[in-house]
């Protein structure tokens, strides 16, 4: 394995013994914010939540959570217009709050997402031949979670609940995930009395398994692994780590027993390079306590910028 590519680990605190400087060449950090890497992203997540919503969701009559099941309920209830169809409709309305709360460039991806789905759903004509509802409402978690969640590490959004939830969020502080619960509860709650309860209950697992999908995908890029070393040798240790181009904290603790002074070492890194980091560790010290926490997401210095609407 390269040097270049155990590189990824965590800033170092200002003052400390161990401060390494900052690497010069070009960062990926701003590629995020390009229009291109945007695009790309809306147009792969929207084409591939359509996919899911067509080929495994509507084949088998379910329904998805968030404004395209409820787009869906309304084409089951009324059999007029199509689903993507009504997805813009509903969005319309949606979009006039998202330019004057949140951004203009929000609202361009946000449009061009939703725009994206709803021709992708029109012109996708392909089933995947699943014939067990619990078996589409996994493949249609899975499929459709991930399309989300792709969508959802662009600068845009989905559209719909996405725009009302961020507005919540920033005017009344009022949780993300708490909305969208509210709202998936009194969206299944009407669908009872439109689908049977195994439909019902095969939704429910597929936005069950739509959740876990879409939260796996905005993480997978930008999880880490946050590690703590207590050992009599943090400086050797701290040493080893600045010779590989890494970088680590240390930050001041006191033994509860003993009450003798203790540095304890800090340093994020990857899957890829958890165990090289332990390896070498261990190599320095046999004794060192060595302990690892995830992170749903680490930002700001080497990583990856603060998303900004």
């Amino acid at each position: 394995m390269s040097q270049a590519a155990l590189s990824a680990v965590a800033t170092l605190a200002p003052g400390s013994a161990a401060q390494a400087k900052p690497r010069s060449g070009l960062s990926l950090k701003n590629l995020a914010y390009t229009p291109l890497w945007n695009i790309i992203l809306i147009v792969t997540g929207s084409a591939l939540f359509a996919f899911g919503a067509k080929a495994v969701v509507f084949e088998q009559g379910l329904i998805t959570g968030g404004l395209f099941g409820a787009s869906l309920l309304l084409y089951y209830w009324t059999d007029i217009l199509s689903p993507g169809t009504w997805s813009v409709l509903l969005n319309l309305p949606l979009f006039v709050l998202a330019l004057f709360f949140i951004s203009r460039r929000f609202l361009i991806y946000s449009l061009f997402s939703v725009v994206t789905v709803a021709v992708s759903y029109e012109i996708i004509q392909f089933e995947l031949g699943i014939t067990q509802q619990f078996y589409a409402a996994l493949a249609g978690g899975v499929i459709c979670g991930g399309g989300s969640g792709i969508i959802l590490r662009s600068l845009g959004s989905g559209g719909g609940l996405d725009v009302i939830a961020i507005i919540l969020h920033r005017k009344y502080n009022i949780g993300i995930g708490k909305f969208y619960l509210l709202f998936n509860v009194a969206l299944f709650s009407f669908s009872l009395t439109q689908l049977s309860i195994d439909l019902f209950i095969a939704s429910v697992i597929f936005v069950a398994v739509s959740s876990v999908s879409l939260d796996y995908v905005l993480s997978m890029f930008s999880q880490r692994k946050l590690a703590y070393i207590i050992s009599r040798e943090n400086a050797q240790i701290a040493r080893a780590l600045l010779e590989r181009g890494w970088q680590a904290t240390i930050i001041k603790a006191k033994g509860a027993y003993s009450g003798k002074d203790q540095d304890i070492l800090m340093t994020i890194t990857n899957n890829l390079c958890l165990k090289q980091l332990e390896e070498m560790v261990f190599t320095v010290d046999q004794n060192a306590l060595f302990v690892v926490e995830n992170t749903f997401n680490v930002l700001g210095s080497v990583f990856g910028k603060r998303k900004q609407y």
